[in-house]
């Protein structure tokens, strides 16, 4: 019982355990510190229970897998391209940090970054860039003739290290510019396709800068997350490679265009600021199944523009009846038009960047704040923060207590 009491009597605390209230779930935290070799594993009492070691600091994410391995995207030391979450290795360890599969994405016009997605069958999804030349970039309609990134997805049998399906943003783009070049269309007319002029300035090349992936197993369908377009998209993962660079083929008829997009209809020229909901959102991602909001969509609302995050679910029109494609509402963008749920504190929960959310068994809600290197947990229905506790580690290696925290920031 003492050992989940926050510290009291030991002066001012500002590191660790906070708070353990009786309706807290009862489970493990794993989390990664930014700029850290060490992924840590702890109890609702603040206890390190695990620690593995790595030669790699973490570009993003760090997963805990069934069997006991850690599975994480690495920082290589040499990359050709530098950015925030990019990484360009893959590694799982076993439970005492050794090696047993590594995996690059890391060449002249590559690099995996950020995040990465487990399928059933044990395949990999890894989000990665690839470097579109100037020359490429006007013949698609883009207004500044600059070398700029785009994104794609590539899923590797870890078993053979083979790509064994991929997808590419670049193959599915709409410009209204100039008819004599490629993709040329009007963009309000084609919600399943990527402006290629929309959010991008000339001045940073990360022009969609994916943040995080998910996978639906029930649906097949594949969800990324772009900050700069303030939306997030889903496409069909039962194409194949030839129908991802496609519109047409896999279950929904689509291809690899936008099954669904939500956040931003400015992003389609649908819209105006009015109806924009994000801000430089994070960890987009569909809730379980088995979980109380099931099926519906959660992300990581960071509200960079606003000053303060909130944790938005929504609900989905998914069309069952139609190939589980997704409708357009009147006003030809998609709905829902207002959120399901939204949790904010305005005072007290800010992260600009980086960050992410997840729905427990009990319906409660764990939430990284990953600037302010705090992990706290609400409870169902009332949202009560029942559980509070800020990383006491950095890159550097544990925090002082008493001391202020700093360099604490935590992805996901």
């Amino acid at each position: 019982i003492l050992l989940c009491l926050p510290m009291i009597g030991f002066g001012q605390q500002t590191v660790g355990l906070f708070s353990n209230q009786p309706s807290t779930y009862n489970g493990y935290t794993l989390f990664n510190s930014l700029g850290s070799t060490n992924t840590y594993l702890i109890d609702n009492c603040g206890v390190k229970v695990y620690e593995w070691n790595s030669n790699y600091t973490a570009a993003a994410s760090v997963y805990l897998l069934e069997n006991g391995n850690l599975l994480r995207t690495n920082l290589l030391d040499t990359t050709t391209f530098s950015f925030g979450g990019s990484g360009g290795g893959i590694e799982i360890l076993d439970p005492n940090s050794n090696v047993i599969w590594s995996y690059e994405v890391n060449s002249d016009s590559t690099l995996s970054h950020h995040d990465l997605e487990v399928l059933p069958n044990g395949n990999i999804l890894i989000l990665a860039i690839e470097l579109i030349s100037a020359q490429e970039a006007y013949n698609s309609g883009s207004l500044v003739s600059i070398d700029r990134y785009s994104e794609m997805i590539i899923e590797v049998n870890p078993s053979t290290s083979q790509i064994v399906w991929e997808w590419h943003a670049w193959d599915h783009l709409i410009q209204d510019t100039d008819s004599n070049l490629l993709c040329y269309g009007t963009i309000s007319e084609h919600p399943k396709r990527i402006n290629i002029n929309y959010a991008y300035d000339s001045n940073d090349p990360d022009w969609l800068h994916a943040n995080s992936i998910d996978y639906n197993a029930d649906l097949d369908q594949i969800m990324i997350n772009t900050p700069t377009f303030n939306e997030f998209w889903v496409i069909d993962h039962s194409t194949t490679t030839a129908e991802a660079a496609d519109s047409i083929g896999g279950f929904s008829g689509n291809g690899g265009d936008i099954l669904y997009r939500w956040g931003n209809p400015q992003a389609y020229n649908r819209g105006d600021t009015m109806d924009q909901v994000f801000s430089f959102q994070h960890d987009a991602h569909w809730i379980p199944l088995g979980l109380p909001d099931e099926g519906k969509i959660m992300i990581f609302n960071n509200g960079m523009n606003r000053g303060y995050s909130s944790i938005d679910i929504i609900e989905s029109p998914l069309d069952t009846n139609n190939f589980n494609n997704y409708s357009l509402n009147n006003n030809s963008t998609y709905n829902p038009q207002s959120l399901f749920w939204s949790y904010s504190d305005s005072i007290n929960f800010f992260s600009r960047r980086i960050s992410g959310a997840q729905q427990l068994e009990n319906g409660n809600i764990l939430i990284c704040s990953g600037n302010q290197g705090r992990i706290f947990e609400i409870e169902y229905q009332t949202d009560s923060v029942i559980w509070n506790y800020i990383v006491p580690v950095s890159s550097s290696g544990p925090l002082t207590q008493g001391a202020v925290a700093s360099g604490n920031n935590v992805f996901r």
